[in-house]
């Protein structure tokens, strides 16, 4: 059998001048919005209520605004409908509309109040997959500093709803005291900066004129370039593990393709890691007489696995010098467990500190450890994302497992995570409610979720968005290409031959 010679692995070197590639600059300028103060700025001894209260303060007037418009001609059988300032303020058989904060009271909702109340000695039930009744005993609330209403009607049915999302509900309250609904409003989506908006500004401030100078970054944003997304990496420090993680940082630095896939490569401008990157921890085997020795803070240190971390500490090294990266914790991540996520110490990296930004810095680093959920401009583009706890919440109040409807309904209530604290826990907010989405993003990503899906939704006033499920690495092997000029994406999976059994 002959073989080619352009097929022979062993070749002369030849006198063939291959171009020297280099990656596409990254247009990075992220927000600090989740973080939250330090040492004692920081407290928990607040009621969660009023954190309800901010986000009602804040989303009312919008949603009220959008019912005003839409229903201020409305009428039925020669009744005109009015609006009604509180809920308490609803009266018997007379068409209104009335805006307030939603409560789905849930028998198979965790209830703090029914866990104290029950014997110590009895074992916590596991977690639910889902908070809805089978048997129909959910019911739907309307609240606000007055009081509570419940709510009944069709549209209730074909909408998703929450505990926490802001809405107004026209219709008229009936014999039984129920609020019958014919018709319900959200926030919808807020303003969409422009593409640039918030760097063109900086740029101006910066140069004391008062006009834009052309830099010479300005000059490369017409260039095409690609944002990588993954999640759920799931490093445990197991032999099984190594393989597809090792076929993913080779594609990302260019090693593990040929010369035509490796300029798609260098327009990969980023890596943003959505959570999870560290799997569950896993203690160490301790020997009988080890567990006799007392413990400091009843924790045993010996029980400690640092291999997760430094597995995940190697592979981040092993990028960060050819490719920034951005690392959002997850819930399985060494970060506090309650919204906002702080970002992962850089005492868990020794290797990729060094690419991290000083501590007192206002720029952000190479490697930029930030809070879950996080936004930024990347490319000029808003980016907003989590590691997934506000949908995978979400998915227990709902019926199905449309994950891109949830996504969609998180921006149309305007509330990056509506049912903190509620059933997600999050940090008591006394003055401002940063789960508020004050700008509409132009890309919103989710990970950890079951599969890869997109979808693209628009606004009242021209907004488009784009959504984007970002599926666990560890269980698809799939890397999300998010394109910076058109916004599209696309998959890049990895697998590795397991052999026949």
């Amino acid at each position: 059998m002959e073989v080619d010679a352009d097929d022979e692995l062993l070749q002369d070197a030849g006198d063939v001048q291959y171009p020297s590639l280099e990656r596409q600059p990254s247009h990075y300028n992220p927000l600090d919005t989740f973080k939250l103060a330090k040492g004692d700025q920081k407290h928990y001894q607040q009621q969660y209520g009023d954190l309800y209260f901010l986000r009602l303060a804040k989303l009312k007037p919008a949603v009220e605004a959008l019912a005003d418009e839409e229903w201020k001609d409305f009428e039925i059988a020669g009744e005109k409908v009015r609006r009604v300032d509180r809920v308490l303020d609803v009266r018997q058989g007379e068409l209104c509309w009335v805006a307030g904060t939603v409560y789905m009271d849930m028998p198979l909702k965790p209830n703090i109040l029914d866990d104290i109340s029950k014997d110590h000695w009895i074992a916590a039930p596991p977690p639910r997959e889902k908070y809805v009744s089978p048997t129909g005993q959910d019911q739907t609330m309307l609240e606000d500093e007055s009081g509570r209403l419940r709510l009944i009607g069709t549209p209730l049915q074909l909408s998703m709803l929450v505990t926490g999302c802001i809405i107004a509900v026209m219709g008229t309250e009936n014999a039984n005291g129920d609020f019958e609904v014919v018709d319900m409003k959200v926030p919808d989506l807020p303003r969409q900066p422009q593409r640039w908006e918030r760097d063109e500004a900086s740029e101006v401030m910066s140069n004391g004129t008062g006009s834009k100078r052309k830099s010479s970054g300005e000059q490369k944003r017409t260039e095409v370039g690609k944002v990588a997304i993954v999640s759920g990496l799931g490093i445990s420090g197991d032999q099984g593990d190594t393989l597809i993680l090792d076929l993913l940082m080779e594609y990302l630095l260019g090693e593990a393709c040929g010369p035509s896939e490796q300029a798609g490569v260098s327009e990969i401008s980023r890596l943003i890691i959505a959570g999870n990157s560290i799997s569950e921890g896993t203690p160490l085997a301790i020997r009988e007489e080890e567990k006799k020795a007392s413990r400091k803070y009843g924790y045993d240190a010996s029980a400690y696995n640092p291999a997760p971390t430094i597995h995940f500490d190697n592979f981040l090294a092993t990028l960060l010098p050819s490719i920034p990266i951005t690392l959002i914790p997850g819930w399985d991540d060494p970060a506090n467990v309650s919204m906002p996520q702080q970002p992962i110490h850089p005492a868990m990296f020794p290797r990729s500190r060094n690419y991290a930004a000083m501590p007192d810095s206002t720029e952000a680093g190479w490697f930029d450890s930030v809070t879950n959920p996080w936004e930024g401009d990347v490319e000029g583009w808003r980016l907003m994302g989590n590691g997934g706890q506000p949908i995978d919440d979400i998915f227990k109040y709902v019926e199905g497992d449309e994950r891109l409807e949830m996504m969609e309904s998180v921006l149309r209530w305007r509330c990056g995570a509506p049912t903190a604290p509620d059933t997600l826990w999050c940090y008591p907010f006394q003055d401002n409610d940063p789960f508020v989405i004050e700008e509409c993003p132009h890309v919103y990503f989710v990970g950890n979720q079951p599969r890869y899906e997109t979808a693209v939704i628009e606004g009242p006033v021209g907004q488009a968005v784009r959504l984007i499920s970002v599926p666990k690495f560890k269980e698809t092997g799939e890397l999300v290409l998010l394109n910076t000029d058109t916004l599209e994406t696309e998959i890049v999976k990895f697998n590795v031959f397991e052999g026949v059994s």
